[in-house]
């Protein structure tokens, strides 16, 4: 989880975060009301756990599943999460975090991945707070 980070791995998150940020692409992603409402009420734990299952179940092979349309646009805010961090298929892992195709990904490359998609999570309800 984003607590647990070491200054290493929380300078990578921040720095992924900007550079995603200079995209127009990425940067018009926002959770939908219903997808903040449901992260607060299952809590960041059980939202950390979804994020790292549907990594792995989504992009963690070395060739997934209709790579390239396998990551739903919405309906969870792990969905969301994943298109506006580029971790929604290997294309996307590939050009944005030089993990490369073809490969089955790491315990750490998806502890890695599941740390950035919690933080943009994070900053979004931050930015959105309950009104």
């Amino acid at each position: 989880m984003v607590e647990c980070m070491d200054e290493t791995e929380r300078y990578w998150v921040n720095e992924a975060l900007g550079r995603l940020s200079c995209s127009a692409f990425r940067a018009k992603f926002v959770l939908s009301d219903k997808d903040r409402a449901y992260a607060r009420a299952k809590g960041k734990d059980a939202i950390d756990r979804h994020a790292r299952e549907m990594l792995r179940l989504r992009v963690g092979d070395a060739l997934p599943k209709n790579d390239g349309k396998q990551t739903p646009w919405r309906g969870h805010p792990v969905f969301t999460a994943q298109h506006a961090t580029a971790t929604c298929c290997r294309g996307c892992v590939e050009k944005w975090h030089h993990i490369p195709k073809g490969r089955e990904l790491t315990d750490d490359e998806i502890n890695r991945l599941s740390d950035l998609v919690m933080a943009w999570i994070e900053r979004d309800l931050i930015n959105h707070p309950v009104g």
